[in-house]
């Protein structure tokens, strides 16, 4: 009978891995949820990624707005608007008749096509998104992954996004079609902020910073704030340093967007 060997180790015991704490909401549960206790939603994002059906939701309100401003101010209004467009820019004043009736004609039909695959531009931009929070919260140290942050980018857009469309829509119905302003109605028909109480014809810059204090803006940037946080692990003061970067960034563009085309963005 052969004897054990003295020199062999002993058998470690089996890590105990800790259980995955289950998901206490359903999708359509943080859809609910994020109007009326983010905290909550982000936690249970914190334990499961999930975004498909609230991003549907973004893409089709976006989609809606957009036909919708068309199906108000109609082809002659699109078409004297990029008229106007084309008179404002020194690119094209010089133009012939015909040669800015062809321009028209081909931005038409670009327009055309974008209606109807706007929701895929929509997603793409979601995941950009996701993909930019994903690496400004890596490097402010978070513990979240790339779908985390995609959660957070899409949830915190959509409160702002939902009820900012209805809104718009409502006032597109009611709105007379001769009081639109296309140019600053090509994202969104009400303008919480005080860019309201100028013309962003005269002054389109300034008319473009102070709409960065939109309502619906800082909606969305606490919505973020409270996301990032939970779900990367991180301070309050790292969150808010990522959403009011990438604010400024995005204010930047829009600044430089309305000088050169003349309208408030």
């Amino acid at each position: 009978m052969t004897e054990p060997n003295a020199e062999q180790p002993a058998s470690r015991p089996p890590e105990k891995v800790a259980p995955q704490e289950p998901v206490q909401m359903s999708e359509m549960g943080t859809i609910a949820g994020i109007f009326f206790e983010p905290g909550r939603v982000f936690e249970d994002l914190r334990r499961k990624p999930r975004f498909i059906i609230a991003s549907v939701i973004i893409a089709a309100c976006v989609t809606a707005y957009v036909f919708t401003l068309y199906q108000k101010v109609g082809e002659p209004g699109m078409r004297s608007f990029m008229a106007e467009q084309m008179d404002k820019s020194p690119q094209t004043q010089s133009l012939t008749a015909e040669q800015k009736k062809g321009a028209i004609d081909m931005q038409m039909t670009i327009q055309n096509v974008t209606r109807y695959v706007m929701p895929v531009f929509v997603f793409i931009s979601l995941l950009i998104g996701g993909l930019l929070y994903w690496a400004a919260a890596k490097a402010f140290g978070g513990s979240g992954g790339f779908l985390h942050n995609m959660a957070v980018w899409i949830y915190g857009s959509l409160p702002p996004t939902v009820v900012g469309t209805l809104a718009s829509i409502l006032i597109l119905v009611l709105k007379p079609t001769d009081e639109i302003n296309i140019a600053a109605s090509q994202r969104t028909a009400i303008h919480a902020n005080p860019s309201f109480f100028i013309d962003g014809a005269q002054s389109p810059v300034l008319a473009t910073l102070l709409a960065t204090l939109d309502v619906f803006f800082i909606w969305g940037w606490i919505l973020a704030a409270i996301g990032l946080r939970i779900t990367n692990k991180i301070s309050s003061g790292s969150a808010w340093a990522i959403v009011v970067i990438f604010g400024l960034i995005g204010t930047a563009l829009r600044i430089v967007g309305a000088y050169f085309s003349g309208n408030p963005t």
